[in-house]
């Protein structure tokens, strides 16, 4: 059984701040243009984003931590034994896929193809910020529904993050049906529409939500990673000023 949802873009809650520290910006002290342009291109992002998405949950999942695999419905995972380790204690896995639309993506590549490369860029920043907004949405509303019976999640964790290969979307997407809320996977394993998310959260007693751990994984790319390292970076700097 899959459970299906679907939101506004006013639930998904994206502030100016948000996307202001995504484009590297201190939220207090954002320049021009871009202050008034985030706040203009919010209105848009507001009528042109969709965001959808579900997850379908099995249970008795076998794990394996010293391998890092995972077996669930018929499919084995390798999702390494970073992610394994936070949900090795699971009686049930969720699986989800959602996406925040088409639309963001084919009006960002519009506006800078046609002279507005600076709106375009913004449209882009808020899709991705839309698309994990999300998935965060659909993992309170298990972490709700999960708790009326006395049990707990896990973080979610995603292909192509904490060293699971993206690859492994084929296998999260065969649990699911062709083209499912409008996405479809490409011959590399991305995600179209772009602005969409998959992954998986562990269901049982005892699970806890960590938050993302950079120390987990040696993820250089990983962009909550760099924006940490980045507000590290700024602390030290601002220490050795004074």
């Amino acid at each position: 059984m899959i459970f299906e949802f679907k939101y506004s873009f006013s639930q998904l809650e994206v502030s100016k701040a948000e996307v202001a520290e995504f484009m590297g910006f201190e939220p207090d002290s954002i320049p021009e243009p871009f202050s008034e342009t985030i706040e203009n291109v919010l209105l848009i992002s507001a009528e042109i984003i969709e965001p959808i998405g579900g997850c379908v949950v099995f249970d008795n999942p076998e794990m394996d931590l010293k391998t890092g695999i995972l077996r669930v419905a018929g499919k084995t995972f390798h999702p390494a034994k970073v992610v394994v380790s936070q949900i090795k204690n699971a009686s049930s896995l969720a699986f989800f896929i959602c996406t925040a639309g088409k639309e963001i993506t084919e009006k960002s590549k519009e506006l800078s193809e046609n002279g507005d490369p600076i709106t375009g860029y913004i449209l882009d920043v808020i899709g991705s910020i839309a698309a994990d907004k999300t998935a965060e949405l659909i993992q309170k509303e298990l972490e709700i529904k999960c708790g009326q019976s006395g049990l707990s999640i896990s973080d979610r964790f995603s292909p192509g993050y904490c060293e699971w290969s993206v690859s492994e979307q084929k296998l999260l997407f065969d649990l699911f049906p062709p083209k499912i809320f409008g996405i479809e996977l490409t011959e590399s394993f991305l995600m179209k529409p772009v602005k969409s998310v998959s992954g998986i959260i562990g269901i049982g007693k005892g699970l806890m939500q960590k938050g993302y751990q950079c120390q987990w994984c040696n993820d250089t790319d990983c962009f909550v990673g760099k924006l940490k390292r980045k507000k590290k970076d700024e602390k030290k700097l601002k220490k050795t000023v004074v």
